[in-house]
């Protein structure tokens, strides 16, 4: 059961002063002197601006040395709505700000609650804003310059916060060429869990950088799950239905 629901929440997967001007600022290479307000707003101005956005996407999915690779179509209005089916409706999923649903006819089951099970799974509080960003390629947490601080390190500017949490460590790195994210982590140590997401490639579509490449990994204790993402051809700002309908007499997974 517990693997079967990873796998139906990871389609969802599947399915973050003192400065001169930033037009200053030539990307390229990582500026030592950049200031963390300079660096966050030069991601900020890069955060992913569409409306609708349709793709294929091609997951890999492995646990214990075993793999399993799918191909779904994903559709998405910003903000509002995260929809997954796969070929045939055999899984489809609905992820809106206020719960997850999905329904799969391989067992005539579904789900339809709040964010609290993948929450769990992955160590850290999630919703609707959280998984959007993950899979956009956007920072997990706002990024203020008020309350983090960054560096240079390995080619990357790495950004964390100025006092990490007690129970948390979050870190994320930013490329100098075009200062989207190419990797956040976060660690619980205390609980031996960790996520890390790392942007492997990104697309420029109408003058947007919309990931490509995407590689979600979840440590728990010494299980590993790993989530291999590929958005293939994939338009943006079109009309896109999202269609949604529990079929009658699945049963409902209680949680």
């Amino acid at each position: 059961m517990r693997k079967h629901l990873f796998f139906s929440f990871s389609l969802v997967f599947l399915c973050l002063f003192n400065c001169k001007s930033s037009k200053s600022i030539k990307s390229g290479e990582a500026n030592y002197k950049l200031s963390t307000k300079q660096l966050i707003k030069e991601n900020e101005k890069r955060v992913a601006d569409f409306k609708t956005l349709q793709s294929k996407l091609k997951i890999t999915y492995t646990q214990n040395g075993k793999s399993q690779t799918y191909s779904v179509s994903f559709r998405a209005k910003k903000d509002e709505v995260l929809w997954i089916n796969a070929p045939f409706s055999v899984i489809r999923a609905l992820i809106t700000p206020e719960k997850v649903s999905f329904y799969n006819k391989l067992d005539n089951t579904y789900f339809d609650g709040d964010y609290q099970y993948l929450s769990d799974l992955l160590g850290t509080q999630l919703d609707f804003q959280k998984v959007q960003n993950i899979l956009f390629g956007e920072s997990l947490y706002p990024l203020k310059s008020t309350d983090y601080t960054s560096e240079v390190s390995d080619g990357s500017y790495v950004v964390s916060p100025k006092t990490q949490r007690a129970l948390f460590e979050i870190f994320f790195l930013l490329s100098p060429k075009n200062f989207k994210v190419t990797s956040q982590q976060i660690s619980q140590p205390s609980e031996f869990r960790h996520l890390q997401v790392d942007y492997l490639s990104y697309q420029t579509l109408e003058n947007q950088l919309i990931p490509e490449r995407v590689k979600v990994i979840a440590v728990e204790a010494n299980e590993e799950t790993l989530i291999d993402l590929e958005f293939k051809s994939v338009s943006l700002n079109e009309d896109f239905r999202f269609p949604f309908k529990i079929p009658s007499g699945f049963k409902k997974i209680e949680l």
